[in-house]
């Protein structure tokens, strides 16, 4: 992988990490932080490292739950995890078009 690409990832996780324990510092407790789009749910190294170090927080991701992905189990943190990893599948091309026609039905009802 490119220097500048390491870096950019590298980067990427960084922030998720600081904004994980933000949110956490916020609310007080976290039940359950949710990957999912592109990245959230294809890349089990980038999730392995957005919460890489964030286990005092009960935040943990079980190396082989995250890397196997079966399908129908949604969870990559270890059973009795204090906090629930979880990778859950979107469709954003069908959000995209059910909000549109959403959109277009409320304007066809007001005119």
């Amino acid at each position: 992988m490119p220097r500048a690409a390491l870096l950019a990832r590298q980067v990427y996780c960084h922030r998720i990490r600081k904004y994980v324990g933000a949110y956490y510092a916020v609310l007080g407790r976290v039940d359950a932080i949710v990957f999912t789009g592109g990245v959230g749910e294809h890349d089990a190294e980038v999730r392995a490292a957005a919460l890489a170090g964030l286990d005092r927080l009960g935040i943990t991701v079980d190396p082989a739950r995250n890397e196997s992905r079966s399908a129908g189990e949604p969870a990559v943190s270890p059973p009795g995890a204090e906090v629930t990893v979880l990778v859950i599948p979107t469709d954003e091309e069908w959000e995209i078009a059910h909000q549109a026609m959403t959109l277009l039905r409320e304007s066809s009802a007001c005119s």
